[in-house]
């Protein structure tokens, strides 16, 4: 494991705006209520923040916009954009960036209307020269790629919707611990597949919830974090990658980048698998799920269905995912990756409640965007 001398960076605070159906705020108010909450947990200001991260396609440049609404100029800003693993590769950026001495504290967030906004993504279509063969065709984005993706996975390996179920199952128990998720209601494997079909083998609640919401994440070095009101959780590891952007581009529909990001990750923390304490991976839909499990190496290709099955990844089971109830049960405004970190920093300051995994030490959390596009992985401990 990194050294407790040689740890840089640390996640410092972490907040959520409000969530759900949220019609009486822009994309801007919600960041700024996650950043001020952010900043409070860390118990920082504004005034202390000199780098400035965010993405999403709500404006020509976020970035720009973003800083004169908070009233921050930083001396440093990042709007990598690379889909719901953006944030992800923003705490690796902030490390590099501290690292290298170019600032002390980052401010990352994230903020959607989508749910409220009936517009939502009509400005910033997809690269349509570069999926000209697919949306023309009738391939309907994003579920229709995923459902690619899911089948591929049932004809080469057998898997089958029961075990795409138990990630459904096993992750609303979870969002039934936690207040402020948006569906609470228990469910079961029967559920699942009785739910309608929406792009086969895909049902209904295979798929994330679309919701409003924003989220922010305070990065301070090992000198700012020092002067935080709470336990500092360290980046311990960080990769990344991007293998296509169109479906009909992916190399093999059954391996993410995950397998690379993973092993960036996992070498750079000096940690293995079986330490991992609790992991937070992208849910946009189960097999989201499933397919980054493999390629991050928790179980071999085509063995993701066996692994989950028997609700290991539920409360009390022996892998605990997902445990604020992912993005299929507690919220998902477009781009999830940012409260993939949220919830591993309070696991690991031990602050998630009824949720809480016992005595957690380290976390993993792996952000997926685009059509399993792009993969960031981040390894991080606590003291």
């Amino acid at each position: 494991m990194v050294l407790k001398s040689e740890r840089i960076a640390a996640i410092v605070g972490v907040a959520e705006s409000d969530l759900g159906l949220v019609p009486g705020k822009n994309v801007l108010q919600l960041q700024a209520q996650a950043a001020k909450a952010a900043l409070d947990d860390a118990g920082f200001t504004k005034d202390d923040v000199d780098a400035l991260f965010t993405a999403g396609n709500w404006a020509w440049a976020p970035n720009l916009m973003l800083g004169e609404y908070l009233g921050i100029k930083p001396k440093f800003t990042d709007g990598t954009n690379i889909g719901g693993s953006s944030f992800e590769s923003h705490v690796g950026h902030a490390l590099a960036g501290i690292r290298a001495g170019l600032f002390d504290v980052a401010l990352i967030t994230y903020g959607s209307t989508q749910r409220s906004n009936p517009a939502r993504g009509a400005a910033v279509p997809f690269a349509p020269l570069t999926e000209q063969y697919e949306r023309s065709f009738g391939l309907p984005m994003t579920v229709g790629a995923y459902a690619l993706a899911a089948m591929r996975h049932m004809h080469q390996y057998g898997t089958t919707s029961e075990q795409l179920a138990e990630i459904a199952v096993a992750t609303r128990k979870w969002a039934m611990k936690n207040e402020k998720a948006m569906m609470r209601e228990p469910i079961e494997i029967e559920d699942v597949l009785k739910s309608r079909m929406i792009a086969e083998p895909l049902h209904l609640l295979d798929c994330c919830l679309v919701t409003d919401g924003g989220g922010a994440v305070v990065v301070a070095s090992a000198r700012a974090a020092a002067r935080a009101k709470k336990r500092p959780v360290w980046i311990l590891g960080h990769g990344e990658t991007h293998t296509h952007n169109s479906i009909a581009n992916m190399p093999d529909l059954t391996m993410t980048g995950a397998r690379e990001s993973g092993r960036c990750a996992f070498e750079m923390a000096g940690v293995t698998h079986d330490e991992i304490d609790v992991a937070e991976i992208y849910d946009s839909f189960t097999i989201t799920v499933l397919l980054t499990l493999e390629a991050l190496g928790f179980c071999k290709p085509g063995e993701g269905g066996a692994f989950v099955s028997g609700q290991r990844t539920a409360p009390g089971g022996a892998f605990p995912m997902n445990t604020n109830g992912g993005g299929l049960s507690y919220t998902h405004p477009g781009m999830y990756g940012i409260f993939l970190l949220i919830e591993a920093a309070r696991q690991l300051r031990g602050e998630s409640g009824e949720r809480q995994v016992p005595d957690a030490k380290l976390a993993l959390v792996n952000g997926t965007g685009g059509v399993l596009s792009s993969t960031s992985t981040v390894i991080l401990g606590r003291d």
